[in-house]
């Protein structure tokens, strides 16, 4: 049964461990492994409740809440995460900076679809891009081994692939845009 304090003690813990990026990718797949627990604790996914669960300079445990259809660009967090998904679906593309580019641009590397109760860690290095693809919203637990508010990183162009500055507030207005669309969708 998930318990939120008991999931943000055991991934604090995790944190502080050698390997703690194999340790988190442990607690949240235990957690993926009853997502009606998930739901049943932390509500259904709706766009208030987007946002931190926990939040510190070594760790932000996001509870990633995807309207239908929303599209984030290529990023990067340099730092590790862990996705679990407790409901709905995460595509995501994954990307390489093209080598010898001097504008660092980047290249398709490969894709990954996560759903209900899927886990998967990403590197510190890893670029991509994600959508949700369903006609609902999907909800997901995120987890950064880092304050995922305050890390500068990059973000690029999805027609050009340069890469620019990331931009946590217009990426955050887009989320609940996105949301908002889609309720007055419905």
């Amino acid at each position: 049964m998930f318990k939120l304090d008991l999931f943000i003690d055991e991934l604090k813990t995790a944190r502080a461990e050698a390997d703690n990026h194999l340790a988190a990718k442990e607690v949240v797949q235990r957690a993926m492994a009853d997502p009606a627990s998930i739901i049943k604790e932390i509500g259904e996914p709706a766009p208030d409740k987007f946002g931190p669960l926990y939040q510190s300079d070594d760790l932000t445990i996001l509870n990633a809440v995807w309207a239908p259809n929303i599209f984030m660009k290529a990023h990067n967090h340099n730092m590790w995460a862990v996705i679990g998904i407790y409901t709905g679906r995460e595509d995501n593309m994954f990307w390489r900076r093209i080598k010898d580019d001097p504008n660092d641009h980047i290249e398709a590397a490969g894709a990954k679809s996560l759903g209900t109760g899927d886990c998967v860690p990403l590197g510190a290095d890893i670029i991509h891009s994600v959508v949700n693809p369903v006609r609902k919203f999907t909800g997901a637990i995120h987890v950064y081994g880092g304050d995922f508010f305050a890390e500068h990183r990059s973000e690029w162009d999805p027609e050009s692939l340069e890469e620019q500055p990331y931009d946590i507030d217009a990426n955050m207005k887009h989320f609940q845009e996105e949301a908002a669309r889609w309720k007055d969708m419905s």
